[in-house]
Parts: C-alpha cells; sequence; structure tokens
C-alpha cells in the first residue's frame, strides 16, 4: 500500500543553511504531491539580550531594525528561489515567544518538519535556541527530517540506512519514512544483538514482514553487542553503505523543564554528516 506525505513543515531563519533546507523541503513536496510551508521563525532581538534594567527607545529601535532585516533576508531567499525554481511553498512567521512552543504547535498539522542541524559557530544573534531542532521533536512528537549543517548532496533517501531496534520510537520513524522507503534504490536495516525480542509462536510479526508488505525490499546487517559509542559506529556504517539518509528513533527524557538527549541521539545530532529522519 502506498504511503503518501500530504503537508511539509520547514523551518526558516536568516542562516545560509536555511535555502538548502527548503529546497530539500520543496523536492521532497513536489515528489510526493505535498503541499510546503516555510516557517520563519527567529528569538527576538530583544528577548536575546543579557536582562538590563533599561532599554530606551533608541536601543529598542535599532533591535527592531536588526529583526526586520533578518526577516527581509529570509523572505528574500524564499521568493528568488520560488521563482529560479517554479516550487510552490507558502509563508508563513511565528509572531509569539518563545518560538520553539509556537513552531510546535503549528507542526502538529503536517506530515514532517524539516528542520537544520546546530551549528556551533552560530551566535546568539542568528535567533535560533541550539536545542531547537529535539525541543520540537519532543513538543510535538512529530518526525523530523533534519539536514546538517555542512550542506547535502542534492539527492535525499536513494540509498537509506534504517538504525533498528524493537522500541516505540523506532518504530514510529520507519512509519514515518515509509513514502521514502518505498522510492528508495536501496535500503539497508542496522541492528545490534543484546535486545530482547519477545518469543510468539505461529506467524508473529516482525519488520522484515512490515517492509515487505508495504512494497520494500531490505538488507539486514545484523551487527553483534551495541556498542558504548553506537552514534558514531552508525554514521560510520552509514557513509560505508553509501547512505544519504539515516532513519533512527530520537531518545530522550525531561528533566526539571530541560529536554535530554540520550547518548546514540545526541552524538548523531551534533555529528552528522547525512539528513536524518528521527521521531521521539
Amino acid at each position: 500500500m502506498k504511503a503518501f506525505l500530504t503537508q511539509l513543515l520547514v523551518h526558516l531563519d536568516a542562516s545560509p543553511q536555511a535555502q538548502p533546507r527548503l529546497e530539500a523541503a520543496c523536492r521532497i513536496g513536489q515528489a510526493h504531491g505535498a503541499a510546503v510551508t516555510a516557517l520563519y521563525a527567529v528569538t527576538p532581538s530583544l528577548v536575546d539580550l543579557p536582562f538590563l534594567p533599561t532599554i530606551g527607545p533608541d536601543m529598542a529601535a535599532a533591535l527592531r531594525d536588526i529583526d526586520d532585516e533578518r526577516r527581509a533576508r529570509a523572505r528574500a531567499t524564499f521568493e528568488r528561489l520560488m521563482t529560479a525554481t517554479a516550487s510552490k511553498a507558502t509563508w508563513a512567521e511565528v509572531q509569539d515567544d518563545p518560538i520553539i512552543a509556537a513552531f510546535a504547535r503549528q507542526a502538529l498539522y503536517t506530515d514532517l518538519l524539516v528542520l537544520g542541524q546546530y551549528d556551533p559557530s552560530s551566535t546568539a544573534s542568528d535567533g535560533v535556541p541550539s536545542d531547537f531542532v529535539e525541543t520540537v521533536m519532543a513538543a510535538s512528537g512529530k518526525p523530523a527530517l533534519i539536514l546538517p549543517y555542512i550542506g547535502v548532496a542534492r539527492g535525499i533517501g536513494e540509498t537509506i540506512v534504517i538504525a533498528w531496534k524493537p522500541t516505540r520510537e523506532a518504530a514510529s520513524a520507519v512509519s514515518a519514512a515509509m513514502p521514502l522507503l518505498q522510492q528508495a534504490r536501496r535500503v539497508h536495516i542496522l541492528s545490534w544483538a543484546g535486545v530482547e525480542e519477545d518469543v510468539i509462536g505461529g506467524d508473529g510479526l516482525d519488520l522484515n514482514g512490515y517492509l515487505k508488505l508495504s512494497g520494500v525490499d531490505a538488507t539486514w546487517h545484523r551487527q553483534g553487542e551495541e556498542p558504548e559509542s553506537l552514534g558514531e559506529l552508525l554514521l560510520s556504517r552509514a557513509f560505508d553503505l553509501g547512505a544519504d539518509l539515516l532513519v533512527m528513533g530520537c531518545y530522550g527524557h525531561s528533566r526539571a523543564r530541560e529536554w535530554v538527549l540520550g547518548g546514540t541521539s545526541r552524538t548523531v545530532l551534533q555529528s552528522m554528516t547525512l539528513p536524518v529522519l528521527m521521531v521521539h
């Protein structure tokens, strides 16, 4: 049975990485007949300032000018790409703060988010919190296609690697990626021993059967015991297999109003060299 994407939501800001995100979202939208919305979400400059007892009208006006210039730059990139590629997408802006909560609420009405990996060389003046990606995923529960800040090849989803373990997060990631898996040329599954599997009599269910029912033929790569540095090994094996997309669950928990990533998820998000489709 064919799976479909109907609505994509791509995060825009004023950084150079916003254009590749928008281009990727438009290509996927066109390939799947899905609508694409580009949502500009940047923390206002005034909010990013350290606490000051008073801010005069001149300073406030200067900060608004900075915000207006950033928004205009992002809008110009959007309009230029729409004209040059004949892509179809709609523009929207987050006008509330905190921006993560507003973005996550908009994410509820989408099939797939297109986000960007946090660039450690960015500054607070860029207006995108360092935990934007993981917090949006945790708050919305929606799948996110995350693009590395170093850039990506034009194609996404020709060769897909699934990082599999029998968990809710991994299963949700596979389901969310099904429209892409069905169009992939090659699908590889990486799994490690040491994960407890249920013993089921008769015709039990498994990932291989689920994929085959959806028309996806995959090659399994069953590894040894799961190592401590699984995130690094995942990225290395994906590179060895020539993958242009990694599909995996995103693991973490809340602690004292803070979203804390699991070790593997954190490593992948920090060191990714290819697009990653994640679901929390």
